[in-house]
């Protein structure tokens, strides 16, 4: 991989970007395997939404985005979109268990 500022020409640059790009795309594949590993353990809704999870994570995501000098706003809006995408491919998998309807309290809720 090329340095930005070692590219000599515009082709070089699109190249290392869409490098970059398949880069992402196979993360992306990688941790959606691993969100649906999480979706074994979660038993309602609410687990899987998990809001108090998404608001640490995304601050934690802003922080390494300033670390990198990326802008804040642009990785949680992606992060989010993600997220988004993931816990709806989540509650389709509870729902498919059939356990949606039936939990949709923990089971410490429920003892």
């Amino acid at each position: 991989m090329k340095e930005p500022k070692d590219c000599q020409t515009l082709a070089e640059v699109r190249a290392e970007i869409d490098r970059l790009d398949q880069s992402l795309i196979n993360t992306i594949g990688r941790r959606q395997e691993y969100v649906h590993a999480a979706a074994r353990f979660k038993r309602s809704d609410n687990e899987v939404h998990a809001h108090e999870r998404q608001r640490q994570m995304m601050g934690v995501r802003r922080l390494w985005a300033e670390t990198e000098g990326v802008a804040p706003d642009l990785i949680e809006a992606l992060f989010r979109t993600m997220v988004d995408h993931f816990v709806s491919a989540e509650l389709t998998i509870l729902s498919e268990r059939g356990t949606q309807s039936e939990n949709h309290q923990s089971p410490a809720e429920r003892t």
